[in-house]
């Protein structure tokens, strides 16, 4: 009797077959192996002596069993210590005159051998970096590329590998630095963005690199250096959102109920499996420690130096080595606007560059004024700034200019004298404020914004009958003095009167309040030998023993400045209503003088409160929490206004709590600009709708329009839509076998439709 063997045993050549034996029991099939390898050695050693006269059979059975030896050297390490030099030997060499299939295999084999780490990642990158710069097949660089960046990645997923991040980002900067006016140079710069991207590079170093790129002489590898620096930060940000969004959206319980009563499949188990991962690695990210991600321009070695040698070589070089349109040089220009303005630095010819281009003919002139506004700071010197402000107001800000040119123009003044309020003049001033009486509400809107600007840090160079009530009292209890060049404000704590106030409404006592604000917040033990015992201190030849007692003397020391405070408040009440009692018999006659000295004493009383609380306490952790929690309840309450002055005061909270890394844009400065001309009703409709630009010409229906936005989100159709785009040929027999029916066919058919209807459809889910 012939004994049955499988199918696959028939074949002693099978590869896959073997492959598998092999994983299973390696000792077993070493013989089998080495007449493979050895097959593989021959085949080697004719391809190296004629490349280019291989026929098609050989090549693929090379192919083969490349393939075959890459997937399991690592069962034999001693037999295959040669074979990842052959395929680093046959790629380096061969790379421009192997067959396309063969290439992209020995790369592949040569990643599946750092997988199974035959190799590793420092012999992996130095083959396939160089081969990345050289090579002119497109589809191998993208291969290339893309296998240089999943290895990185990889490298880095567990704990950074510091010492291959150096070793590649060194790499990289060589490329650059060696050869300026060479385009290979972009690929180190697209590498060291998704490194910076994914946030496995997010260094100084990996910041050096866009530095000398945006230095570059080519011109694609300049602008992207510069693209970097003014979108780099915001692309992180956004691929960190997208991983968060990506890990919200999992419902364990649908998935779970989905499971119990779909049919099983393999599928939808490894779907399961899938989100609970999902899950796990959200838990894992909400206990990890926030990482410290600064900005790329706040890691830049020397800011001042950088811009300079930006400005010098992009924008005046004295010989132009690198052409530039418009658009990349208004690129260079924002990047040099942002350091200017960011790290405060001075670049005085920066600021005659910008005169010639602020001229409403110039194309792109909003971002040219947006770059202006941002490279002002309060250290440029205000004759620097005055003659930009004032060519601005001559060509942009006039009776005879259209309402979007003015509404920029005033939009553009007001952002830079938000920065320096200095290089206004007053006659200007005066003169600006008066279009908020226009007709047009962008220019209307806009010079309203830069008066109420200067009603906060220049109000002395507006008229008396512009300067308003508050405005009029900050300016006569601070006796007229505006503010000066290079003058720096102390710092304060912003809100600490809603405090002192909630403070006195509760009545509660200094030195309970202050033991409560502490409860909870002990400092961790240390278990260090020095942490327990006393600390002897030596002052003055005499020793010092701080314990735990002497805390009780800080405790009384603050506890008499609490009681003189009060005591003193308590005389500036008495002195008050004393005043008061005074002013009794005359009040009539004096009535307008104390409307306006009650606030200032207010004010003054204020100011003596703070003071009291600032230098007689300490903030407790519970003060500061209180603390955040009074100012949000008052930015609420001050959110709603009257409805004249809410626009007004949203605009002027936005503009101010926009942060120093933010960039200013082209639409910033255009402002309301957009609204100057009366909306049609139909683009009213699309706004309030929310539609974009892009559609305001569609004029599909509405059905059409939802069944777009279900096919968008992933949502099935109804059983009526997909009967209705079913084949012809497949409702066929099911219309001929309904008009045959008998009576009694379509009677019981149409009964157990009702039934069928009571019961809650065919699953009975009516009583769930």
């Amino acid at each position: 009797m012939k004994r049955k063997r499988g199918a696959l045993e028939k074949v002693d050549a099978d590869l896959p077959n073997l492959q598998h034996k092999i994983r299973s029991d390696s000792t077993s099939y070493q013989d089998e192996f080495i007449n493979q390898y050895s097959q593989y050695t021959s085949l080697h050693e004719l391809f190296l002596q004629s490349p280019t006269t291989t026929d098609d059979s050989g090549i693929v059975r090379l192919r083969d069993l490349i393939d075959f030896v890459s997937h399991v050297a690592y069962c034999y390490p001693a037999l295959t210590k040669g074979f990842a030099g052959d395929l680093i030997g046959l790629l380096e060499r061969h790379h421009e005159s192997l067959e396309a299939e063969l290439r992209d295999k020995i790369v592949g084999s040569l990643v599946l051998l750092r997988k199974k780490e035959v190799v590793d990642s420092t012999t992996l990158l130095n083959t396939l970096w160089p081969l990345l710069v050289s090579t002119p097949s497109k589809s191998l660089r993208a291969l290339l590329f893309q296998k240089v960046m999943s290895d990185l990645r990889t490298s880095n997923s567990k704990t950074t590998n510091h010492k291959l991040n150096k070793r590649m980002q060194t790499t990289c900067y060589n490329l650059i630095a060696s050869d300026p006016s060479s385009p290979k140079g972009l690929w180190a710069v697209k590498l060291a963005r998704e490194m910076w991207k994914k946030q496995i590079w997010a260094d100084a170093k990996a910041v050096s690199i866009m530095e000398v790129a945006a230095l570059s002489k080519d011109a694609k590898v300049m602008t992207a250096g510069v693209r970097f620096f003014l979108g780099g930060d915001q692309e992180r940000e956004e691929a960190a959102d997208e991983e968060s969004d990506e890990d919200e959206n999992v419902d364990m319980g649908k998935l779970r109920h989905q499971a119990g009563v779909n049919k099983k499949s393999g599928k939808r188990d490894k779907e399961l499996r899938a989100a609970a991962a999902k899950v796990k690695r959200k838990e894992r990210k909400k206990k990890a420690p926030h990482p410290l991600n600064f900005s790329a321009l706040h890691l830049l070695h020397d800011p001042q130096g950088f811009a300079e040698k930006l400005f010098q070589q992009h924008l005046q070089p004295s010989q132009p080595q690198v052409r530039l349109n418009l658009e990349q040089k208004l690129l260079v220009l924002q990047l040099v606007s942002r350091l200017v303005g960011l790290h405060k630095l001075t670049l005085i010819p920066l600021y005659s560059y910008f005169i010639k281009y602020l001229t409403p003919r110039q194309p792109s002139v909003t971002s040219f004024l947006a770059s202006l506004a941002q490279s002002t700071h309060n250290l440029v010197p205000p004759d620097v700034l005055e003659p930009l402000v004032q060519k601005i107001a001559n060509e942009f800000v006039s009776e005879a200019a259209a309402a979007e040119v003015a509404s920029a123009g005033l939009n553009g003044i007001r952002e830079v004298c938000v920065r320096q309020p200095l290089a206004m003049n007053e006659t200007l001033l005066q003169d600006l404020v008066q279009y908020r009486k226009s007709k047009d509400k962008g220019v209307q809107m806009a010079a309203r914004g830069l008066l109420s600007l200067y009603r906060d840090v220049g109000a002395e160079m507006l008229k008396k009958r512009d300067r308003g009530r508050e405005a009029a009292l900050k300016l006569r209890a601070s006796d007229g003095q505006g503010a000066r060049f290079g003058q720096v404000e102390g710092g304060e704590i912003e809100g600490l009167e809603l405090l002192e106030k909630w403070k006195e409404e509760q009545g509660l006592d200094a030195e309970e309040d202050e033991a409560k604000g502490w409860e909870n917040w002990d400092a961790e033990s240390d278990d260090s030998d020095s942490s327990g015992g006393w600390i002897n201190v030596e002052s003055d030849g005499e020793e010092i023993d701080v314990s735990d007692s002497e805390d009780e003397k800080p405790k009384k020391a603050e506890k008499v400045n609490v009681e003189k405070a009060k005591e003193s408040d308590k005389e500036n009440e008495d002195i008050e209503t004393d005043a008061k009692q005074s002013d009794e018999p005359t009040k009539q006659k004096v009535e307008h003088n104390t409307a306006s000295l009650e606030p200032e004493a207010a004010l003054k009383k204020e100011e003596a409160r703070l003071s009291s609380l600032a230098t007689t306490r300490i903030l407790t952790p519970a003060d500061l929490a209180k603390l955040h929690e009074l100012r949000t309840s008052a930015a609420v309450t001050s959110a709603l206004p009257s409805a004249k002055r809410r626009k007004l005061q949203q605009q002027a909270q936005q503009n101010s709590q926009r942060h120093a890394d933010d960039p200013l844009t082209s639409n910033d400065i255009e402002g309301l600009a957009s609204l100057s001309h009366k909306a049609t009703k139909e683009e009213k409709l699309r706004r309030a709708k929310g539609e974009p630009e892009d559609e305001k010409n569609d004029h599909r229906s509405t059905t059409a329009r939802r069944k777009e936005k279900k096919a968008s989100e992933g949502k099935s159709t109804t059983n009526k839509e997909k009967a209705r785009k079913k084949n012809f040929l497949m409702t066929l027999g099911k219309a001929k076998r309904k008009g045959k029916r008998s009576l009694q066919e379509h009677r019981k058919v149409l009964k157990a439709h009702v039934d069928r209807s009571k019961r809650g459809g065919r699953r009975g889910n009516l009583g769930r």
